[in-house]
């Protein structure tokens, strides 16, 4: 006898479970048994009373005599957590999308770049503005468009009493290698140790293409950044990021990046030796990784004086010149 608790039976348990939840009211046999057929799953309605049987014994669903079920909050709950196996990898999609999206021109510094979009509360922008302001005196890049609230002309609406800061993300760099010839693999988002000014070593790393959320998303959640201590003492936590080029392309792509941090594209750039960790960030053979500091690490510095934040990373792609310098 097959157990319900089979991976086919699984499946076919989440798809009805996803049927009902996508119609208003109760669902009967016969409509999910169409439904599952347009979805590659050939189950009739009395394999389909089989499945409801045990999703009812499960609390998934609730059944309303010959209306058809509804589905449960318990129900809903097992759908999202069914959803993370399709999630996984779709982060690291987005971010190839964008990156291949990108167009920026070192030479004539113009073109698209990726940004990420953060909101906070009209009453914070003008101390926001100060902490910014205090980063780029002391040699960080801020590089920023204000986005009123209601804004459609982006990918992220900001709320209504809220203001979107608009900032350059580190992601673009990898756009700018891939636009000279550079095949590039952006790898993990991280926490970077500085000690005395100098980049030491990532204590913690998620991989793009291991997570359903956003890697920078997570550490700035976390709380534990440090960026001012680091421009201050030279000492802290900021975020990073590695991707990983052919060691052949090694020498070409330092020197195009020494010309994005120029650009203020982002601020810090530690390229390892060919296929050995870049600051203990492990790299595939015949590849060398390369760590580039975030562009959301002046974001991460207003949150650590107590402004909250809602970040929303490789929002969308904006032009460079709608950006200024705070």
């Amino acid at each position: 006898m097959t157990s319900s608790d089979d991976p086919p039976i699984q499946r076919k348990l989440i798809e009805i479970l996803r049927v009902i939840d996508e119609h208003e009211g109760a669902v009967g046999a016969r409509i999910i048994s169409d439904a599952l057929k347009e979805r590659g799953y050939p189950l009739g309605e009395r394999g389909v009373r089989y499945h409801l049987r045990i999703l009812d014994e499960r609390g998934l669903t609730k059944g309303h005599g010959y209306a058809g079920r509804t589905i449960t909050e318990h129900g809903r709950r097992e759908i999202e957590e069914a959803l993370v196996h399709d999630r996984i990898g779709f982060i690291h999609a987005r971010l190839e999308e964008m990156i291949y999206q990108t167009d920026f021109d070192l030479e004539k510094e113009r073109g698209l770049v990726i940004a990420n979009i953060t909101a906070i509360k009209k009453e914070d922008l003008d101390d926001a503005l100060g902490i910014l302001r205090y980063l780029s005196e002391h040699g960080m890049s801020c590089r920023i468009k204000i986005i009123e609230e209601g804004a459609s002309d982006h990918a992220v609406a900001v709320p209504e009493g809220h203001v979107g800061i608009a900032t350059i993300c580190s992601a673009t760099c990898d756009g700018i290698l891939l636009k000279h010839g550079i095949p590039v693999n952006i790898n993990y988002g991280g926490m970077l140790r500085f000690d005395k000014n100098q980049a030491s070593h990532y204590t913690d790393l998620i991989a793009y293409a291991g997570t359903t959320i956003d890697p920078m998303k997570i550490f700035i959640s976390w709380k534990t950044t440090s960026v001012l201590d680091v421009v201050e003492t030279g000492d802290g936590l900021l975020l990073a990021n590695v991707r990983a080029v052919p060691d052949l392309a090694r020498d070409e792509a330092s020197k195009i990046l020494d010309r994005v941090v120029g650009a203020g594209i982002t601020d810090y750039v530690n390229i390892g030796d060919p296929h050995s960790p870049v600051l203990g960030a492990p790299v595939a053979a015949g590849m060398t990784g390369i760590s580039v500091s975030a562009g959301l690490n002046v974001i991460a510095a207003i949150q650590e004086v107590g402004i909250a934040v809602a970040v929303e990373p490789v929002a969308t792609v904006m032009d460079y010149s709608e950006f200024e310098v705070v």
